[in-house]
């Protein structure tokens, strides 16, 4: 999953980039309301976590504009301002979690994968393939119920197929998923990555759709 952290404090920010970098997300950062905006406008999101108490703002008009917008993303508020009222006003402004700080990082990475898998309209965390079954929560991936040892970027590939089963997606769609801001896209990475998957998983469970992108099979 690609996440958008949208916090201020650098070490706070810092610690939730490893933290969900750890859980097998892609994470991008952004330190204030107008560059949660500018995010939003270029780059798609699986989720946002969302501070309230911001530098040019509130994260609450953040969260309002993107719903006005029709905006859909998945947000997880993050604030010190824990009393009932305040959880009231960001759920009723269309947040889809709420959590106060200082707060676990294993139940922040849960909450995170739960909002987006509802976004999704998944039930589980689990994502099934053939003989494939991949879950979420754990990173683990097995084929015909043995497991499948894969890298982290091939975890991300497979898991952005599987997400969307018959559905084709391009080389830069599959960019997205593995890359943030700021790492640097390797030319053939996606290919390379496609290729080990089908060494492990077998040739015939990912197609290349020519001048499209790739699709895993349907059930």
């Amino acid at each position: 999953m690609r996440i958008l952290v949208v916090e201020d404090d650098p070490i706070l920010a810092d610690g939730l980039v490893v933290g969900l970098g750890l859980a097998g997300m892609t994470v991008d950062r952004v330190e204030s309301c107008a560059d949660a905006h500018a995010a939003l406008a270029t780059s798609t999101f699986d989720a946002m976590v969302l501070d309230l108490m911001l530098p040019d703002g509130s994260g609450l008009d953040v969260l309002r504009e993107m719903r006005r917008a029709g905006d859909r993303t998945p947000v997880l508020l993050l604030t010190a301002m824990d009393d009932t009222p305040d959880r009231i006003r960001g759920l009723d402004s269309g947040a889809d979690d709420y959590l106060g700080k200082p707060f676990d990082l294993d139940e922040l990475s849960a909450r995170v994968r739960a909002i987006a898998r509802r976004g999704s309209g998944r039930a589980t965390p689990c994502l099934t393939a053939g003989g494939i079954m991949l879950d979420l929560a754990s990173l683990s991936v097995t084929l015909n119920d043995a497991p499948l040892a894969l890298s982290r970027r091939e975890f991300a590939v497979l898991s952005a197929l599987m997400e969307r089963p018959g559905t084709v997606l391009s080389k830069s769609e599959i960019e997205d998923r593995l890359y943030g801001w700021q790492e640097e896209i390797e030319s053939n990475a996606v290919e390379v990555h496609i290729h080990h998957l089908r060494a492990k998983i077998g040739r015939g469970m990912i197609e290349t759709v020519r001048g499209l992108g790739y699709r895993i099979r349907a059930a």
